[in-house]
């Protein structure tokens, strides 16, 4: 009954990852012989993992026009300012992260050692057993060592164009851009979302990656080579089940 018994554990998961398995590889099957198919032209609010952003915001600050003065409150030139300030207007994202390095080196040793001793010579006025007192006794004796080690470098240089998609209560923007990339059999994909302030937005319509907040910064793809690059279904559901 034993051997059934784990027989029938193994089968239930072999066929919970082939079940896994498959939710992918019908997609996939599907695709055979053909590239990649690009993603059609949405709007970013229309996706099922948009969410609308949310923060502190400060006392909101009434500008009023001072008389006799040419300058209007809130402008930044005489002439129409052509940088992105509404909902839908479009700007551009520099990502340029050149040789970025982390370095982290971690080790760590613990000991513990612990004895204890009892015994009992005279229980109600009953003396125990002659040559023979009754005694408990207690040891303990535990010892842990860890290391680690990060060692990461990262060279990045991307533009990508992205669409204002709230206007904050404070002026902040809320943007979000997405764009994908195929050549050949592959398919590349470059996402960026955050938080920016317009006076961080330059002259050109582009805001450097380091101003912008909750910055989400993706680069990635999917096709032939990404396949070829990942485990396979089997070898990743085995590294999720196997404990040791």
């Amino acid at each position: 009954m034993k051997k059934h018994s784990i027989f029938a554990k193994v089968t239930a998961l072999v066929l919970a990852g082939t079940t896994l398995a498959g939710c992918g590889g019908v997609e996939r099957l599907s695709r055979i012989g053909e590239p990649p198919s690009l993603s059609p032209v949405t709007s970013p609010t229309q996706r099922k993992d948009y969410r609308p952003v949310t923060m502190p915001m400060p006392t909101p600050l009434v500008l009023e026009p001072a008389a006799n003065s040419l300058w209007r409150p809130g402008a930044r030139a005489f002439f129409k300012d052509q940088r992105a300030k509404q909902v839908g207007d479009v700007m551009t994202v520099v990502v340029n992260i050149q040789n970025e390095r982390a370095q982290l080196a971690q080790t760590t040793q613990r000991s513990r050692e612990s004895g204890e001793n009892a015994s009992v010579t005279n229980f109600f006025n009953v003396s125990p057993i002659q040559n023979a007192e009754p005694h408990v006794g207690a040891e303990a004796d535990s010892t842990f060592s860890g290391t680690g080690s990060v060692d990461r470098s990262e060279n990045i240089s991307i533009r990508l164009a992205a669409v204002v998609l709230q206007v904050l209560p404070n002026g902040n923007l809320a943007v979000a851009g997405r764009q994908e990339v195929r050549v050949n059999g592959d398919l590349r994909e470059l996402q960026v979302a955050g938080v920016i302030r317009p006076e961080d937005i330059r002259s050109d319509n582009t805001i450097s990656w380091d101003k912008i907040a909750e910055a989400r910064i993706s680069y990635g793809g999917r096709g032939t080579i990404t396949d070829v690059q990942q485990p396979r279904y089997g070898q990743q559901i085995f590294d999720v089940i196997f404990p040791f």
